[in-house]
């Protein structure tokens, strides 16, 4: 059986609540705990460097993805298991879901929910059909949730679009929902 390997989109901050920092925390050391690798954008700021270390530091595997670009501003972690520079955004979330069984998304901004719906467009269309979970930490991700619903509701996408997402409120229900899916 082949190792499996867990796409995650999170913040390149913490966020303002202390629960999405130990959420990222708790997943990085349930995926080194399982023995699956961890592919994210390779940042070591914010959520996503909390998810790193933790993997890390729990002796997990890393492949990390960055832009040229934000190698600066996102401190690209070079101490991954394998790192990997790419020219664009677009060619970082290709790259960053091509080598993942599932995709798990934690609290963020403006750039996770590019991730998200670019990982949930391309399922829609059936360019892949991994798993994506949204880890809903303190609810953050209610409105988000809402919103979709009145996507489907008023005629903009089909019902199907629903069952594409996987809402999970901590890590541990993550990866729990991951080893179901993922059998």
């Amino acid at each position: 059986m082949s190792q499996k390997s867990i796409c995650v989109y999170c913040g390149s901050r913490n966020g303002a609540n202390s629960a999405y920092t130990k959420a990222a925390g708790t997943f990085g050391r349930l995926l080194a705990a399982e023995g699956w690798r961890l592919v994210y954008g390779a940042g070591d700021v914010g959520l996503m460097g909390e998810v790193a270390r933790a993997t890390q530091a729990a002796g997990g595997e890393t492949f990390g993805v960055i832009p040229v670009h934000l190698l600066r501003r996102e401190v690209g972690k070079t101490d991954l298991t394998r790192f990997v520079v790419t020219e664009t955004m677009h060619e970082r979330k290709k790259v960053m879901i091509m080598n993942a069984d599932a995709v798990v998304v934690l609290p963020g901004g403006p750039g996770s929910l590019d991730e998200l719906f670019e990982a949930l467009t391309w399922r829609q269309l059936g360019l892949h059909d991994k798993p994506i979970l949204v880890m809903n930490v303190d609810g953050y991700w209610d409105a988000l949730h809402t919103l979709l619903d009145q996507v489907i509701d008023a005629g903009f996408a089909d019902a199907s679009l629903a069952r594409f997402i996987t809402w999970v409120d901590d890590a541990e229900s993550a990866m729990d929902e991951l080893r179901k899916l993922l059998k």
